[in-house]
């Protein structure tokens, strides 16, 4: 579904990407494992359009996105939904109006049909429609704003999903449930995803294949057992928790 070609970034005098190629399949959830400040979150930024690269392309089936701008741009958009670390909500709405902000601003949706939308989203992510709705980000825990993070990000129904570090700074339980979040997404709404994580047991929970990204290049990219039992020194040392040698 997206096939991403010799993708190249520099900020400044440091190279980032050197050369990126990954191909991420329809359907299913992808993670991209790396250091940190390796360049995980800066690929998944090339494909949502919020950066651009030096060099190279990305393809979403078959049509080229890098280098969109306008209205391609914000129609490509419609088709991406990416997750935060924070969640991203507006502190001065409260869940419903900022699950229901995207329907506003990209819709004619009249607003009981909105309301109908903003409630199923929420009962998506397993939030109590009716108590949730009326609370504001700061009443919120780490894992429900996350949720509702993510209800706002599913309200236009995605083909994509991006996740930046969704389990960041969150217990083992909630990050538990975020997990499942993930995989019952995926699987309901058919969406192909692309997971952002330094978590590796949360991660390989949700995902189906693995990447490797290492020194600016994707270092290996396969199913998750094979990625578990690759043979790669540097792969088993990150898994492993160890310092990877130079």
């Amino acid at each position: 579904m997206i096939e991403i070609k010799n993708l190249c970034k520099r900020f400044g005098q440091k190279e980032i990407l050197r050369g990126i190629n990954l191909n991420i399949n329809e359907g299913a959830t992808t993670v991209i494992f790396g250091m940190s400040g390796s360049g995980k979150s800066t690929i998944i930024k090339h494909i949502v359009g919020l950066l651009q690269p030096d060099s190279g392309e990305i393809t979403l089936d078959g049509k080229k996105i890098t280098g969109l701008e306008g209205e391609e741009q914000l129609e490509l958009r419609k088709k991406i939904g990416f997750l935060f670390q924070s969640g991203a909500l507006f502190d001065s709405m409260n869940v419903y109006e900022n699950i229901a902000f995207p329907l506003r601003e990209h819709t004619d949706m009249d607003e009981e049909s909105i309301k109908k939308e903003v409630y199923a989203a929420l009962e998506m992510v397993a939030l109590e429609p009716e108590r949730v709705s009326k609370l504001y980000p700061d009443e919120l825990s780490g894992g429900m704003r996350k949720r509702a993070g993510l209800a706002r990000t599913i309200i236009l129904k995605p083909k994509i999903m991006l996740y930046d570090e969704p389990t960041t700074g969150l217990d083992p339980i909630i990050s538990d449930q975020i997990s499942q979040m993930i995989i019952k997404l995926q699987k309901e709404l058919k969406i192909t995803s692309i997971l952002i994580s330094h978590d590796i047991k949360e991660a390989f929970k949700c995902a189906d294949y693995a990447a490797m990204l290492y020194e600016g290049k994707i270092i290996e990219s396969s199913d998750t057992e094979s990625f578990k039992n690759s043979d790669n020194a540097v792969i088993q040392s990150f898994l492993e928790g160890r310092e990877i040698a130079s």
